[in-house]
This record gives C-alpha cells, structure tokens and sequence, in this order.
C-alpha cells in the first residue's frame, strides 16, 4: 500500500527534500561498488545439495543440512560436509549409499472434461488431457492409466515413474468407482448378474458393489470395480444389450473428486501420496 501523509498538519514534510536526496545518491559511493558487483548468472545444471536431497523425496531441505554435515552424503564417491555445496545434475550423489534422483516428484490429479484424449500428443490435433495439466510441471508429467476420450472424470497425472507402474499393475486391481448413465433403465436382474460376476470374453469381471443412485432414474447406476481391463465398465453393459451414453470416474483408489471441478487440477497432498504409496 501507500504511504499516507495525512496525518502532517497542511505543512510540508522536510523529509521528501531529504529523501530526494537519498534518490539523486543512489549509483553513487557504496551503492554504486553494489551495482556493479553483479551476481554471475547461474548454472541450470547445478543446484545446491540439500535441494538435491529434497527434490529426491528424502527429506525436507533443513533435514538435509543436517544429514550432510553428519556425512551421509557422497558426491561421486567423496563425502561431502560443506554446506552450500552445489553438485551437477550429472553426479553420483548417493545418500546412506542409495543414489538419489534430482527431479522432484509430482503428483497432479484431473476431473477429466469429455471429448479430451488421455495421451500426450495427438497426431490429429485433438484436446489432450495432457494438454490440461502442462502448467502444473516443468517436467513431463503422464497418465498413470487411460480414460478412453468420452469418459470424464478422475486421472492422476506423475513423473514418479516408480509409482506410477506399481499403480498400473493388474494385480494390485485400485478401488474404481464410475458413474454410469445408460440409454434405458437397467433391469433389476441384470443388476443382479452384474453383481454375481458376469463373463466378458470368457473372462469374469467381479465388481465389489453397483446400485441404482439415489434420487435418479434407474438408467443411471454406481459401480464399485477393482479390474483395470480397458473399457471394462462400458464392456460389462454391453454384455447385457445396454449402452453407456455417459462415464464419470468419480473415485479413484483414495482419490475423490471433491471440490475439483470439471476441467481442473489439483496437487495431491503429502498424505494422499503416502496412501498411494502404500500399494504393493
């Protein structure tokens, strides 16, 4: 904000002549020594230790301090204790003799919007899910698995690639949870067999719960499915004649849209990173 002067009583503040003054030294004596002391430009390729150590997810920046100066750090085989000590993207910095990647971990969960592509490029020029998320990172982030172009809902986007194959692995099956609009209400039998275990392409896809929702028409359905088979919610209805006109992703493993609003992203917080993290 401004500087208020209406406190001085209609006379003129001696101070402005003063501090005119001070503006006419400015480049002049001491100040002008600091200006021409430049700060080098620097170098994209280096970066300090401790940052080092915080962008590999292994602690904070002030826990680092404290670890390098107790040794637990090496740097292309040498310990290193100095603080500041700035090391290249390029070195083998090691920590308890585990080498350490320099590239911070990001974790960006999407409300897909309809008619977006999950994929990063599109060779015919289409929207991109990607293409929504771009800001969140200087690095490049992926989808950790795929919303085929007309279904909406929630996709985590992550340069952790760790992370990301643990979670795409068929046999960790994460918790799902779509809302499904169909062209006709579906039959409390066909319901039901849905719910038994229907076969799709001599494969049994077993859903651990679906039911009409609430308040709705009974076209429109919740489930609760565990299977990463592409396309198997859209599959599984058309098994039994019916066509999915609407798919919304609305719960993914612990991950719920809750003020993320169509189109939108959001950083994952450090307990949901954990909980993720948690998948074997």
């Amino acid at each position: 904000m401004g500087r208020s002067d209406s406190n001085n009583g209609g006379k003129k503040k001696p101070e402005k002549k003063v501090g005119a003054f001070r503006n006419r030294n400015i480049g002049k004596g001491k100040s002008s020594v600091k200006k021409t002391e430049r700060k080098q430009p620097s170098n994209p390729n280096e970066i300090r230790l401790n940052r080092y150590l915080a962008n590999s997810g292994v602690c904070s920046r002030r826990e680092a301090d404290i670890y390098i100066t107790a040794g637990n750090v090496t740097v292309n085989g040498k310990p290193i204790s100095e603080m500041g000590y700035k090391v290249k993207l390029t070195d083998d910095v090691r920590f308890d003799g585990r080498r350490l990647n320099p590239i911070k971990k990001e974790y960006v969960l999407l409300n897909k919007p309809k008619d977006f592509a999950t994929k990063g490029r599109d060779e015919r020029g289409r929207r991109t899910a990607a293409s929504l998320v771009a800001g969140a990172s200087k690095s490049e982030l992926t989808a950790v698995d795929k919303l085929d172009k007309s279904t909406t809902g929630l996709i985590l986007f992550t340069n952790d690639g760790e992370l990301s194959k643990r979670l795409a692995r068929p046999k960790n099956g994460l918790r799902k949870i779509y809302h499904v609009t169909l062209t006709k209400e579906l039959r409390s039998a066909d319901l039901k067999r849905i719910k038994e275990g229907l076969s799709v392409e001599d494969h049994v896809v077993r859903v651990q719960d679906i039911s009409f929702i609430d308040n709705t028409p009974k076209n429109q359905v919740g489930i609760e499915i565990y299977s990463s088979r592409n396309n198997i919610v859209k599959r599984l209805f058309e098994e039994l004649d019916y066509e999915v006109t609407k798919l919304d992703r609305v719960v993914y493993s612990t991950l719920t849209k809750k003020d993320l609003p169509r189109g939108h992203w959001r950083y994952l917080t450090k307990q949901e990173v954990i909980n993720l993290g948690m998948v074997q």
